[in-house]
């Protein structure tokens, strides 16, 4: 297939306008019965999304609009502009100072168990943290501090005492013929959804084929040569944060999104994106739509997971994420995806479980969970199950359903905002 060239513009260059006269952000409550618009208006563009909270009810909280118009509005961009703008700090406020590491592995049962022990065992305090699992392979990001000072370690010496026993727990479960673990120690912060993306992609955990969770998503690519676009057709189950995750490969691939339309019906999403790559051409090649296609595919399953999820709420304290990753290990659950933040004195844990063979939790072993950590910390279980099972059974109102047992940080954002 020939090339299809259109003329290229330096985005840095497009954006320059938009930095000049940031989008204006307007929250329309009354327009549509079932959802709130959001729409961003500048010289350039018009973007409008209809959007709802977790719960799939309008947003109508303030502090959340608030924090909205904030964010899209031009304080956000100015702030971004400035590279002040944290973005998301695993977690929802500023956490002051802290190191964060970076991980890269292949997965195993126990293995946070083991690398929240090491460093509990250094005196460091794990303030937040966010992993992810994919095709056997686990991407971490933690934050951390010192337990006395509660400040960022920049001792050198200490560091380098953390970094070679992660390595030995990492290296312990790495095999010859694949890829190496690594840690990676910096001092800032990220989006961390983000990374996670960038960490999974640079390691190709796109590359293996392994049995997923959920329905497998249905990807097609064309050209559209009149106009000089790649079109990318998204077909798949509907979930939060579907968009991020696509955009975000797509980006990191390298490729710039100019048009693109989003809908859903019920549990199913489609998406349709008209992208270019970064150097003005649109993919050229069979290989390359199949290399975008598998990792598009890898970037929507990374966040699905089914079965057992466990929310521990408990006053914070030195070591207790090595506690409770303990206790799982040793009822002999798997974690395939853990969210952990701190907000005030108070810690929010949060762990996707599978058993020690990657198979569904037996109930008596999550029964037996609760009753061992429920006198010590306010623990909420939840069960999702796949959503050809959740259909044939009929239970759709019995909240065994898809869309209500993730546990998202951003839940705590209407509580916490000033």
């Amino acid at each position: 297939m020939a090339k299809v060239y259109w003329p290229y513009f330096d985005p840095e260059y497009e954006n320059l306008s938009t930095r000049i006269n940031p989008p204006s952000v307007s929250i329309d409550n009354t327009s549509c019965k079932e959802c709130t618009l959001v729409k961003l208006t500048s010289l350039l563009m018009v973007d409008v999304f209809h959007v709802t909270d977790q719960q799939g009810n309008k947003v109508t909280d303030s502090k959340t609009i608030d924090y909205i118009e904030k964010v899209l509005g031009p304080k956000g961009y100015a702030s971004a502009s400035q590279n002040t703008w944290p973005g998301k700090r695993v977690g929802v406020h500023s956490l002051g100072d802290h190191t964060s590491i970076e991980i890269i592995a292949r997965d195993r049962p126990g293995l946070l168990s083991e690398v929240s022990a090491v460093l509990a065992d250094l005196h460091f305090n794990v303030v937040a943290a966010e992993a992810w699992t994919h095709n056997r392979r686990i991407a971490c990001v933690l934050y951390v501090n010192d337990n006395e000072t509660s400040r960022a370690v920049d001792d050198p010496e200490r560091l380098s005492t953390m970094e070679e026993q992660l390595n030995l727990v990492l290296r312990g479960c790495e095999q010859e013929d694949e890829k190496v673990a690594r840690t990676c120690l910096s001092i800032g912060s990220t989006h961390v959804d983000r990374r996670l993306h960038q960490m999974l992609f640079a390691d190709r955990d796109y590359e293996a084929v392994t049995k997923v969770d959920g329905s497998v998503p249905k990807i097609t690519i064309e050209n559209c040569e009149e106009k000089g676009y790649s079109v990318v057709n998204v077909s798949c189950e509907d979930r939060p944060k579907l968009m991020f995750d696509i955009v975000c490969t797509l980006t990191d691939m390298q490729y710039i999104v100019f048009h693109a339309t989003i809908t859903s019906s019920g549990s199913h999403a489609s998406q349709e994106y008209f992208i270019r790559h970064k150097d003005g051409c649109t993919l050229d090649s069979e290989g390359e739509k199949e290399r975008v296609i598998k990792c598009l595919e890898a970037a929507i399953h990374r966040r699905v997971s089914e079965g057992w999820s466990l929310e521990l709420c408990a006053k914070d304290r030195v070591g207790l994420l090595s506690e409770v990753t303990r206790i799982l290990r040793e009822h002999g659950l798997s974690v395939t995806r853990a969210g952990v933040t701190t907000v005030g004195e108070q810690a929010v844990n949060v762990f996707y479980v599978r058993d020690a063979s990657g198979n569904p939790v037996d109930v008596k072993t999550i029964e037996a969970l609760r009753g061992e950590i429920g006198h010590s910390m306010m623990i909420n279980v939840k069960n999702k199950v796949p959503s050809k099972r959740w259909k044939e059974e009929g239970q759709a109102g019995t909240g065994r359903g898809w869309a209500k047992t993730s546990f998202f940080f951003g839940n705590l954002l209407e509580k916490l905002l000033p």
